[in-house]
């Protein structure tokens, strides 16, 4: 790919060829790269924040955080870099559209934070990644930002000594592409079963949560 979208010249390319291989092409892919450019992002994410919003307080900190670098967010990311075009697919990935693909796309992006860290050290990965993500920063207001239904869910249910939800994929239905996956939350001891519906697996438990807190707090 042009390095120009990214806004690195890598001193080694195989970096970034290496950076871009799914574990579908070969066995030199992206999977070591991925695994400490996940650290890189949370790290580059978490400084940008603490210096941004010197008032904020760690829950706040911490659920921005999980925004910008969830697996949508960084997805989002990946495509505006047009990555998926540039990616190196056994062909299974390749025929059902594995470029197109969230976790592909996400787990793409990390090892090339983690590539380019690895070329040319921590203040030039900083220099390059920080603005990728700098948009999205903009778009948070930290006084508005809640809790997941997850933990609050959670959170629910511990300050009242039950149990926790128990979280249960029911299917993961339509391609490889455009899956739709659809969970479970059940709370035994309360009788309380919800589901919820997502493109993606965490989404969905998440949609299941919210439904489960909606009837919680509508029976108060």
């Amino acid at each position: 790919m042009s390095t120009d979208r990214i806004g690195y010249r890598f001193a080694d390319p195989s970096l970034l060829e290496r950076a871009l291989t799914h574990r579908s092409a070969g066995a030199r892919n992206y999977e070591r790269l991925e695994f400490l450019g996940d650290a890189l992002v949370n790290l580059i994410v978490a400084e940008a924040l603490y210096l941004r919003w010197p008032s904020a307080d760690e829950g706040a900190l911490t659920r921005a955080r999980a925004q910008l670098v969830r697996e949508e967010s960084l997805a989002r990311v990946a495509r505006r870099l047009d990555l998926g075009q540039s990616l190196f697919l056994g062909p299974g990935e390749l025929k059902s559209g594995g470029y197109r693909r969230d976790s592909i796309l996400a787990d793409a992006l990390e090892a090339v934070v983690g590539a380019i860290y690895a070329d040319g050290g921590f203040d030039a990965c900083r220099g390059v990644v920080l603005p990728w993500f700098e948009a999205q920063i903009d778009e948070i207001d930290p006084r508005r930002l809640v809790k997941d239904p997850k933990t609050r869910l959670q959170e629910w249910l511990q300050a009242r000594q039950h149990a926790l939800p128990e979280y249960t994929l029911l299917a993961a239905e339509g391609a490889e592409h455009d899956r739709t996956f659809r969970v479970l939350c059940r709370l035994p001891e309360l009788g309380l079963q919800t589901e919820g519906l997502a493109g993606a697996r965490r989404p969905a438990e998440q949609a299941a949560a919210a439904a489960a807190l909606a009837q919680l707090e509508a029976s108060r």
